[in-house]
């Protein structure tokens, strides 16, 4: 391994994980590169680079934050060779494989191949000229003030449903728990390649998710009633949808790759985590 990358949560105390990171590096002459704003806070041993650089040169991407700073970490190691190893800084962290104090025997894990890469889904949109990506969901959602989402979502070219909601929400596994799952939507395995699609708020008639192949091209047709959308991508607002516009969604398997170091599977993950509990009837 030549470099490493660190992807840093932006309030986060990541001063302990950063300086594990460094002695790591140090006494293996691996150099490490942050980008060049995020690291100036902390006055690292880090050399400075762009986001662009880091992806790029990267043959490991940390990423120690949360489940927001792993998902910008997955989209800057998109389509590059670098595994990405996510560090849990505190909350939730859904998508880390480690929390901090695990984080030296998990380099050394690394080191010793002692691992395995999982493979992880992005969709594709483009909408209004424009293209953007998504590692956990791209969902089309109510303005206030301007109306419903009413949606027609066409897949492989061909009309499927409807929908008059909140929001809808193309997820991909890796999004299942977060927005798509708070809707009602259903908790998928990462190993599934397929597109979640699940109405919030649903006040149509027909109000169920379904699960599309990430073979077919689906396509969300704003309908002539339908209120001003905004497109949030991973929860950021990339832009606005009018009514009679379309957004066209593609998934794109094996687009970034985590890495997992086999201390617990998925469904460990997601109980624990999401505080899943069996129903009372059955203890």
């Amino acid at each position: 391994m030549h470099a490493a990358g660190l992807v840093l949560h932006p309030q986060r105390d990541s001063a302990d994980a950063v300086a594990a990171v460094l002695g790591w590096a140090t006494n293996r002459g691996v150099e490490i590169l942050g980008i060049s704003d995020e690291i100036q806070r902390l006055q690292c041993a880090a050399t400075p680079v762009s986001a662009e650089e880091l992806g790029r040169r990267a043959d490991l991407v940390v990423s120690l934050g949360g489940d927001g700073t792993m998902l910008r970490a997955m989209r800057l190691a998109d389509g590059e060779r670098a595994p990405v190893l996510g560090v849990n800084l505190g909350k939730l962290g859904f998508l880390a494989e480690v929390d901090v104090p695990d984080l030296p025997a998990a380099l050394s894990a690394i080191d010793a191949h002692a691992f395995t890469v999982e493979p992880r889904l992005a969709v594709d949109a483009e909408f209004n000229g424009g293209k953007v990506t998504a590692f956990n969901d791209i969902a089309v959602v109510r303005v206030p003030g301007d109306g419903s989402a009413r949606v027609a979502v066409r897949v492989a070219g061909q009309p499927f449903v409807s929908y008059a909601a909140d929001a809808v929400i193309v997820a991909t596994p890796t999004g299942s728990t977060a927005y798509s799952f708070s809707a009602g939507g259903p908790i998928t395995s990462p190993s599934v390649e397929a597109l979640l699609v699940t109405p919030a708020a649903p006040h149509s008639a027909y109000s169920r998710g379904v699960v599309l192949s990430v073979n077919d091209e689906v396509e969300l047709d704003l309908l002539p009633s339908s209120g001003r959308l905004a497109v949030e991508v991973d929860g950021m607002v990339a832009g606005y949808v009018e009514p009679g516009e379309r957004v066209y969604l593609k998934g794109r398997p094996a687009a970034a790759r985590v890495v997992r170091l086999g201390m617990t599977t998925f469904y460990q993950r997601a109980r624990r985590k999401l505080q899943l509990t069996d129903s009372a009837e059955l203890t």
